[in-house]
């Protein structure tokens, strides 16, 4: 006979799941990897066995902190994810857990990532890693989301931080290489969140945020959805320019950007709410497609 799962044990289990709903899991494995792109094109040729180490921690202290700067988010936002569809399910949005125990967990999370930046890696990327977290979930979250349609814009800036903070913690030094993957990602940001927004514009309507759709309609929306793939794709060209990938990764870059381009003006020919979210997940394979390539292509030259 199977022994059974006490009420405690399944609160305790419930609970959990709450506090690591609360760190965003899908975003900041994204934010993980494209960290970790950093660290494996910022080490020529095989890593040695240091380099493993290093990166490993690297990865488990920006995972911490950004865990902690998303946590931050649903506290900051509660009141207005209880009013979105997509976000009612977040357990402060759901009065699951408490805004102090939401923020101890921020803390703890960011205290630990941080010391262990700061110890095993570098003081550098520690810092870096700490502006981000800032820049996202204050200036970003309580200040330009609120206040201004350009919100996703500037604050894009502290989401296109994880490669500069994989390169930093492998090297301790910013390169002209992390610039290139930071501007990348910083000018992915905007389609692929407004494609986001446009089907999902009543909730911002409704939770009132002057996010691009509400303050500018549908229309000016797509256009600017189009004109940001084209500088995209020229913005993805430049690692191949560059030096820092070959022609596995230019063929690569030049198919998905053509794909994401290829959405963007159908959407802007077109509109429907159906195109507008596939527009949105393939801007996710676009960004997880290049940055594999990158790392593939780094392997193989």
């Amino acid at each position: 006979m199977s022994t059974p799962i006490s009420v405690q044990q399944t609160s305790t289990v419930g609970v959990l799941r709450q506090f690591y709903a609360l760190t965003k899991p899908r975003v900041v494995q994204l934010i993980v990897f494209c960290a970790l792109i950093g660290m494996v094109l910022a080490v020529p040729g095989l890593p040695t066995w240091a380099d493993v180490q290093r990166a490993a921690l690297a990865c488990i202290g920006i995972w911490l902190v950004a865990g902690a700067a998303a946590a931050f988010n649903c506290l900051v936002e509660k009141g207005i994810d209880a009013k979105m569809k997509r976000t009612a399910w977040r357990p402060t949005a759901r009065g699951q857990l408490s805004d102090l125990q939401a923020l101890v967990f921020s803390a703890v999370l960011c205290a630990a990532g941080s010391a262990l930046l700061w110890f095993k890696v570098n003081p550098l990327t520690m810092w870096l890693t700490f502006a981000t977290f800032v820049g996202y979930a204050v200036i970003y979250t309580v200040i330009l989301k609120p206040l201004t349609p350009q919100n996703i814009v500037i604050g894009g800036a502290s989401g296109a931080m994880p490669p500069v903070l994989g390169w930093t913690a492998m090297t301790g030094e910013v390169g002209p290489q992390a610039l290139v993957l930071f501007l990348i990602i910083f000018l992915w940001t905007p389609p692929h969140f407004w494609a986001l927004a446009l089907y999902r514009v009543e909730d911002y309507r409704k939770a009132g945020l002057p996010m691009l759709p509400v303050t500018h309609g549908n229309e000016f929306t797509r256009l600017q959805v189009l004109l940001y793939t084209f500088i995209l794709f020229a913005a993805c060209l430049m690692p191949f320019i560059y030096g820092m990938s070959g022609w596995l990764y230019l063929v690569v870059a030049v198919a998905v950007s053509i794909g994401f381009t290829g959405y963007a003006f159908a959407l802007w020919r077109n509109y429907s709410d159906t195109l507008a979210r596939k527009t949105f997940r393939f801007s996710l394979i676009h960004l997880s497609v290049l940055f594999a390539a990158l790392l593939v292509d780094h392997y193989l030259r």
